[in-house]
């Protein structure tokens, strides 16, 4: 890989423009230690220390995208209520555009409270609705999706499962995005694979990939399979499938299959590592780089967050710092 050409690439995410929209997450992190087992049940007793707030899901997404320098537009839904209120503040505290966030007040902001002690996640408490949005909703979506579509260079799809993504929005801004010669990338959720027809790029996991292509990865060889069924299926230009600890594995649609092993030193947390990687890949895809450049990015992009505690972002300095 050309060391020069990626550093390059890294330079011009200034200059990019990227749309996310999916699921919005609230992350609450409650830190704390354990000295003690508590005597009501053979659980820890967490001491409670601090609590802080992170925005997760496409949040996650666009705060890294902004973090690494380019413009981002995040569309999505909220409740109203105080979680929302949170999330729109730190969102906006890292200059993302909220133009496109719609407040639902039938439903709650989606908030996933992870218990941290001693750097270990304890347990998470999810609190959120997965009802499909309403159709005046997803009106109002296509509606900010259109108003923008010509402005940017990147559309970001990520699929939580949280009512958000419907058959009915990917049907309209597919098309709309293919016919502005738009990048699409999609965070996929199983269940809604049949939706992703006609993107650029598609980035499971082991779990999802395993998921969409009803086989099972036992050995090696079968990640070339499920590789080489999801991109037929779809018809994408590629899919770039992470494995863990095992690095990634991008597949093109020439039948190229481009194996990047992981960078990463120490482990601390994989909270949002999926999110690092779709949105280090699209943006370098947005800057001019190849499938294989993007990917290679992307990689060293999700070994620096793994080495960070609680869902975590990466800067332009810490990869031109890690790529030698």
């Amino acid at each position: 890989m050309n060391i020069s050409k990626i550093k390059q690439i890294i330079s011009r995410f200034h200059k990019a423009k990227v749309l996310v929209i999916g699921d919005l997450i609230l992350d609450e992190f409650i830190w704390g230690k354990v000295d003690r087992i508590s005597p009501e049940a053979p659980v820890p007793v967490v001491r409670v220390e601090s609590e802080s707030f992170m925005p997760g899901g496409a949040s996650n997404v666009a705060n890294n995208i902004a973090a690494l320098g380019a413009k981002v537009y995040l569309s999505g839904i909220t409740g109203n209520d105080k979680n929302a209120d949170i999330l729109r503040g730190e969102l906006k505290k890292k200059g993302i555009d909220l133009g496109g966030v719609i407040i639902d007040g039938e439903r709650p902001t989606t908030l996933k409270t992870r218990i941290i002690a001693h750097h270990q996640q304890v347990v998470r408490v999810d609190r959120e609705s997965a009802m499909p949005i309403e159709d005046n909703l997803c009106d109002q979506i296509l509606t900010f999706i259109r108003q923008k579509i010509d402005s940017i260079d990147a559309l970001i799809i990520e699929d939580y499962g949280k009512g958000l993504i419907t058959a009915r929005l990917l049907s309209e801004i597919i098309p709309l995005a293919r016919k502005h010669k738009k990048i699409i990338t999609v965070d996929p959720k199983i269940d809604h694979f049949s939706y992703y027809k006609g993107i650029t790029s598609i980035t499971p996991n082991t779990q999802e990939a395993e998921g969409i292509s009803g086989i099972k990865i036992k050995v090696d060889a079968d990640i070339d399979r499920v590789g080489k069924k999801i991109i037929n299926e779809l018809g994408s230009e590629s899919v770039l499938l992470t494995l863990g600890e095992n690095g990634m594995r991008l597949f093109t649609k020439d039948g190229r299959i481009t194996h990047i092993s992981t960078v990463a030193q120490e482990v601390f947390d994989v909270s949002g590592a999926g999110d690092t990687v779709i949105a280090t890949f699209t943006l370098s895809l947005s800057c001019g780089a190849k499938m294989q450049e993007a990917a290679y990015i992307s990689n060293y992009a999700a070994g620096i967050v793994v080495g960070k505690v609680g869902v975590a972002v990466v800067t332009k300095e810490e990869l031109f710092d890690k790529i030698k």
